[in-house]
């Protein structure tokens, strides 16, 4: 029998309902548990959804980017300890200093209970607090953040350049933390790019794919796809996720739009849209339960995943657990995730999105081609593969395979 495992599983942040490290937190720790390893989730706000069998433990921060009062200044009570500071002057610099401050208050709790825990997996926050917690400690990477810098300095000049950089300052420290980590990430593409840009060694990278989840991400024959319908998901109104690109293609196709997000004021959303004009056929969701959103991607004729790069793709592999068909962009892992269940072109190029969405609004047999290739790809991946394969790599880092344990057994 193979001994279970009592696992710090951290989280800067972990928002179920933006992003993908909430949806990551909460999938792979429930999993972890469910293979009987103890598992607590430390995070800081907005905090996870964790499921039976699993602790949560909040880490609150100042929390200063919140709605409704962002950027705001903290009363002097709360300026008690160092992370504190860190995470307010960080802010008053124009940077983003949460990922810091969390490992800072990450390490100094776990420094107290350190008895308490085999490893800590730390979420990509990468500060250097998880350099001192007294215990083995793994990352996963999703991709790197100078992806995201790279693509939003490539729209902007002058004094907003310069503001982009004060934000992604961050991005300097998470490289020099992750060269001193066991590292995990989601694909091939990411671990390409963790190699090309943070420069940790390819010895040192493990690729561990995610999966939708296939208990409420399934084929719903009950429900009744609306023609001409797209779907696509918008959780950040950033370049890197491509919404302006397919906005931009909107204008060459004759269906109905549903974006799942929410556009940012004067962001690129918006813009993309003012030249639209009122009569395009767009409408926003948000805040979506993950019931809604299944049921959403099942109506739909087709999904659109339009990014300039991915480290994964959940929103891909959740269509394609669905049985929708996908266009994607050639972009980061999307061929990875996508393969031959959907149609790829280039990132970037409205033209082409546009023409892969109006060849599959107008075939009908292709869709459904391409709906079983989906099912039958999404049918490989599951959470409780990611789980068992995440926990393989704890204990090859503790020096405790399944194998040296069946054999003390």
């Amino acid at each position: 029998m193979v001994s279970s495992l009592r696992i710090a599983l951290l989280s800067y942040r972990g928002n179920p309902r933006s992003g993908g490290q909430g949806v990551y937190v909460r999938h792979l720790s429930r999993e972890l548990a469910g293979l009987g390893h103890r598992v607590e989730v430390l995070a800081g706000p907005p905090y996870p959804e964790v499921d039976d069998g699993v602790r949560l433990t909040e880490l609150p921060g100042l929390d200063l980017f919140a709605e409704p009062n962002p950027f705001r200044t903290p009363r002097p009570s709360e300026l008690r300890d160092l992370p504190a500071w860190v995470e307010f002057l960080g802010m008053r610099r124009g940077g983003f200093p949460e990922p810091l401050a969390f490992s800072l208050r990450a390490a100094r709790h776990l420094g107290k209970r350190r008895r308490e825990f085999d490893i800590v997996h730390d979420n990509q926050g990468l500060g250097y607090g998880m350099l001192h917690c007294g215990l083995p400690t793994i990352t996963t990477v999703h991709h790197p953040i100078a992806v995201d810098r790279d693509l939003k300095l490539a729209t902007v000049t002058g004094p907003e350049a310069d503001r982009v950089k004060r934000w992604y300052g961050f991005v300097h420290m998470q490289h020099r933390v992750a060269r001193r980590l066991p590292t995990l990430t989601v694909s091939q593409a990411s671990r390409e790019a963790i190699i090309r840009e943070m420069r940790v060694p390819a010895d040192r990278i493990h690729v561990v794919p995610l999966a939708a989840d296939n208990r409420i991400f399934k084929h719903r024959p009950g429900i009744v796809r609306v023609p001409g319908r797209v779907v696509t998901t918008a959780s950040a109104d950033e370049p890197l996720k491509g919404l302006d690109v397919l906005l931009k293609a909107w204008a060459k196709v004759d269906g109905e739009l549903v974006v799942v997000g929410k556009p940012k004021p004067g962001g690129p959303a918006a813009r993309a849209m003012a030249n639209l004009g009122p009569d395009a056929n767009v409408r926003f969701v948000s805040d979506l339960t993950d019931e809604e959103l299944a049921r959403l991607l099942s109506s739909a004729e087709v999904v659109c995943v339009p990014s300039l790069f991915e480290g994964f793709s959940l929103p891909a592999a959740e269509a394609m657990a669905c049985g929708t068909p996908v266009v994607a962009t050639t972009a980061g892992a999307l061929p990875e995730v996508v393969g031959d269940a959907g149609i790829l072109v280039p990132p970037g190029d409205p033209g082409a999105l546009a023409d892969a969405i109006n060849a599959l609004l107008g075939n009908g047999g292709r869709r459904s081609e391409l709906s079983a290739r989906s099912l039958a790809a999404a049918a490989k991946l599951s959470w409780r593969r990611t789980a068992q394969k995440t926990a393989d790599r704890y204990r090859e880092i503790l020096g405790r395979t399944p194998e040296q344990e069946r054999a003390e057994c």
